[in-house]
């Protein structure tokens, strides 16, 4: 898999990490990776899981997607339990993880503020995605998380011109679209703090998604 290292893409101030001025205490006397995330995992991966972008203190600290933070320590235990990951916890990139089956990226490559990438930032890292899709030859099922990573991909596949428009599907937590790429679309909410601190993501819920993704690439 091409190792995707975008030219600049986000607001200027945000992708030196030691400039961050929401910088978390806890983190304080940390190195930053402050660059762009690329994406981890199985490069014969079945299951492809698109999201967001990195987190201020989580990947784009540490430097792997979904690592060191709130979303990753919800997010690793269950893809350990659903036979995706050799251990339940991510902490750095030198912690022994390793995926099997299933590759994570994301929307966008640097860590946007607020967690809300703007148009032209996710226009300017669609081609680094356009490429890992490329690369991943035995993907089968696309996990969508959140509606920024579900319209990402739709987006994708109206750059392959497999898509005329996105108005026939929307995204909830479960939906389950066959697209015409041969792919199967499966959503789900982040599994951010704000959903799964108030319970609108749960481990069950969240289970039940990668439980699908495996049944379906399996198929």
């Amino acid at each position: 898999m091409p190792r995707s290292s975008p030219a600049p893409v986000v607001r200027a101030s945000w992708n030196i990490a030691k400039r961050l001025l929401a910088r978390g205490v806890a983190y304080r006397d940390c190195e930053y990776w402050g660059k762009p995330v690329p994406g981890f995992g199985d490069p014969n991966a079945r299951v492809l899981v698109l999201g967001l972008a990195p987190g201020a203190h989580g990947s784009n600290r540490t430097g792997r997607p979904f690592t060191g933070d709130a979303s990753g320590k919800f997010m690793f235990p269950v893809l350990y339990e659903t036979g995706f990951a050799n251990q339940p916890n991510a902490t750095d990139r030198d912690d022994g993880l390793k995926l099997k089956g299933l590759y994570i990226t994301a929307a966008v490559r640097c860590a946007p503020p607020d967690n809300k990438p703007l148009p032209q930032e996710l226009a300017n890292c669609a081609p680094y995605l356009d490429r890992e899709m490329a690369g991943l030859k035995n993907a089968r099922v696309v996990v969508a998380l959140g509606r920024i990573g579900f319209d990402a991909y739709l987006n994708y596949l109206k750059r392959q011109g497999h898509l005329t428009s996105r108005k026939d599907y929307v995204f909830k937590h479960g939906a389950k679209y066959k697209m015409a790429d041969g792919k199967t679309l499966l959503a789900s909410y982040h599994p951010s703090n704000q959903n799964t601190q108030t319970g609108k993501l749960t481990r069950q819920m969240f289970v039940g998604i990668f439980k699908e993704a495996a049944r379906i690439a399996d198929e």
